[in-house]
């Protein structure tokens, strides 16, 4: 098993659509209103990795209802739609977004996503479970604010950096072939048991 370079993602990417939208390089900033550049948590193509972006629609939970967090039996009422090129996450909580990306994994590889350390340095963490055999979806980002504090998270920039492992040998069963069920996920997509 080997993790696969810039190279290899750029390929995957042009030949196999394995990413899109697909930036081949690192944007680290982006035009402010007056045109002059303005820093940005970066996104695209690494050494060894992917650096994808959230999407503007978050999923901010909520105590309002008093719902019991259950994965079983999901209640929708325990989350705040927000749609904003910034999320408030409050102290000690969550939310959920998906990536901007698309992603097409392919049958001979694992993806694993680890948070950026700009986040991680302000104590948000962020969590994706790996992406498996011939997933295919929106990443379905999950953002926890460990800190007694609001922190923000901005849409359209970089929140983590996905890692391809390409195995020497291809699996018997892909989660596709299994019918995983969140296969072809778009938007956030909340737990189903």
């Amino acid at each position: 098993m080997s993790i696969k370079s810039d190279r290899w993602i750029r390929r995957m990417a042009a030949e196999h659509g394995m990413i899109e939208p697909f930036e081949p390089g690192q944007v680290r900033s982006m035009p402010g209103p007056d045109g002059k550049a303005e820093p940005m948590v970066s996104y695209g193509t690494s050494s060894y990795g992917y650096d994808v972006r959230c999407s503007n629609h978050f999923k901010v939970f909520t105590n309002i209802n008093t719902t019991i967090v259950d994965p079983k039996a999901f209640d929708e009422r325990s989350f705040v739609d927000v749609h904003s090129d910034v999320c408030i996450i409050p102290p000690n909580s969550f939310a959920l977004a998906h990536t901007v990306e698309y992603f097409r994994i392919p049958r001979n590889v694992l993806t694993i996503c680890l948070g950026k350390s700009t986040y991680a340095r302000c104590g948000i963490i962020v969590n994706v479970t790996p992406l498996e055999p011939e997933w295919e979806g929106h990443v379905t980002l999950e953002f926890s604010n460990t800190t007694p504090i609001p922190a923000k998270i901005y849409a359209n920039e970089g929140v983590a950096q996905m890692l391809f492992l390409e195995s020497d040998e291809v699996c018997e069963t892909s989660y596709k072939d299994r019918g995983g069920k969140y296969q072809g996920q778009r938007g956030v997509t909340l737990p189903t048991a």
